[in-house]
């Protein structure tokens, strides 16, 4: 095998780098995967999503300051505010990055990344702040189309779905355009 097939098949957890050919067909069972669990032993019609999950947890939120409005709110009700597969889907996400970078030993303590730095500065406030504004801006935009790039992108592009496959060619234009505004011209 020569070192380019090599790099291609690497799965190796402790590597600080997974083959970009392994981590799509992982994505791809797990997508299955969650497809044969919430329609066959959780008996849902829903697939892989994450947005959903920080509306709930809003609403999580609220309800220990003001339970009645949470109740009363028709998009909360809609929503059903509760603790679900998709939360801890979300957290396992965050759960399983910090685990993976630890093993490929590629983690470290960083608050301001070179690229924010050579564009904006050293603040740390300044790029908390950006974040986020750009979370917000995000999850905004994620609720108006009706689900996330996760929803759309993989679950409606598994199903073959000419609305994801359109979502995901406007994820990437819109990726593209945002680097660049950010970022300037080098930072796509």
């Amino acid at each position: 095998m020569t070192n380019q097939q090599e790099r291609i098949m690497n799965l190796s957890f402790s590597s600080p780098r997974w083959s970009p050919y392994m981590a799509g067909a992982l994505v791809g069972v797990l997508a299955v995967l969650s497809v044969l669990v919430t329609t066959l032993v959780l008996d849902k019609p829903k697939y892989l999503g994450a947005s959903t999950t920080f509306v709930r947890a809003a609403g999580l939120i609220e309800a220990s300051v003001d339970a009645e409005h949470v109740a009363q709110n028709a998009y909360f009700t809609s929503k059903k505010v509760k603790v679900d597969w998709q939360m801890l889907f979300v957290v396992g996400i965050f759960i399983g990055a910090f685990v993976s970078a630890r093993l490929g030993a590629s983690s470290k303590l960083e608050t301001v990344p070179p690229i924010w730095k050579d564009r904006f500065g050293t603040s740390a406030v300044t790029r908390a702040m950006g974040a986020f504004i750009g979370g917000c801006i995000l999850l905004f935009g994620a609720r108006m189309a009706g689900g996330c790039p996760s929803g759309h992108g993989l679950s409606g592009n598994m199903q073959l779905a000419v609305s994801g496959l359109l979502a995901l060619v406007f994820f990437i234009i819109g990726g593209i355009f945002t680097a660049r505004l950010v970022y300037g011209k080098g930072g796509a």
